[in-house]
């Protein structure tokens, strides 16, 4: 048995509150940039040009690349050797975003109740997803999650008789209405499978793949690679002004579901897509 002390992982998950939010990723940059040579609309051009340069302005400032710096969703491997001593590690990582959020200058955007819409003035509760994995290692990632772009996701329980052309039109519809809510060009997370819960799980966490990653399965890759053909052929274009960069990536991922059931939901990301891995 492993035992990492809970201040260890506190301080950790502070800095990746720092980084995810100053730092946009390379994959991520890498697809602005490939977007922008590929762009036609001069108003797209335009405005693919300024997200680039706003991540440059970010990084070398370290101060948020987006004003809204999310809500801290966290996704947790836990080797099932590892002993967290001190507190439990929902506790380390809930002191963590305190911690971040406060010495990072973070905007705190979390309300202790849904409807009385009282701040909580830190950034606390994160959401926490914990998956008990073997070894003597703690996986931590940071997908900070703004409030546009997830107001923009769907769950729908689809017929099994929708087949894969259901659930494809139903992701393309999706986009099709957020519109330019969520500041495109966007990552789509494409969750099929599963339960009500597990389903949105899914959708969520493929926004964790680097992009340009695809499914290894090539039946879901080849969906991955059909879907951004079809939002980009949408016309929404960066920030809804339009153009050819509606999406920067698809991602889908499945798990099995009941014979009666085909769930499939959608997670739109933002440019902003923002995550960053530490290993304990």
């Amino acid at each position: 048995m492993r035992e990492i002390a809970a201040q260890t992982i506190t301080d950790q998950v502070a800095k990746l509150c720092i980084e995810a939010n100053y730092y946009l990723g390379k994959d991520v940059l890498d697809a602005l940039n490939a977007a922008l040579a590929g762009e036609e609309s001069p108003t797209g051009r335009a405005i693919l040009e300024q997200i680039i340069e706003n991540a440059a302005i970010a990084k070398e400032g370290e101060f948020p690349m987006c004003q809204d710096t999310g809500f801290s969703v966290f996704f947790v491997e836990l080797g099932q050797e590892v002993l967290v001593a001190g507190k439990t590690l929902e506790e380390a990582i809930t002191e963590g975003v305190r911690k971040g959020y406060g010495e990072g200058y973070l905007r705190k955007s979390i309300v202790s109740d849904p409807l009385q819409r009282i701040n909580t003035k830190d950034n606390t509760p994160p959401v926490v997803w914990i998956e008990t994995v073997p070894g003597t290692q703690l996986k931590i990632t940071i997908a900070p999650k703004g409030g546009g772009s997830e107001n923009m996701s769907e769950v729908n329980m689809l017929n099994p008789s929708d087949g894969a052309e259901g659930v494809k039109n139903f992701v393309v519809d999706k986009v099709r209405r957020a519109g330019s809510n969520p500041c495109p060009p966007i990552v789509v997370g494409v969750g099929i499978g599963g339960t009500f819960e597990k389903v949105a799980w899914l959708a969520k966490k493929s926004l964790l793949r680097p992009l340009g990653d695809r499914h290894p399965n090539p039946f879901y890759a080849a969906m991955e690679v059909e879907l951004l053909e079809r939002i980009n052929k949408l016309g929404i274009g960066p920030q809804g002004l339009g153009g050819r960069t509606t999406a920067l990536d698809v991602h889908v991922e499945v798990y099995p579901c009941h014979i009666a059931s085909l769930p499939a939901a959608v997670n739109i990301q933002c440019h902003a897509c923002r995550h960053k891995t530490v290993v304990i």
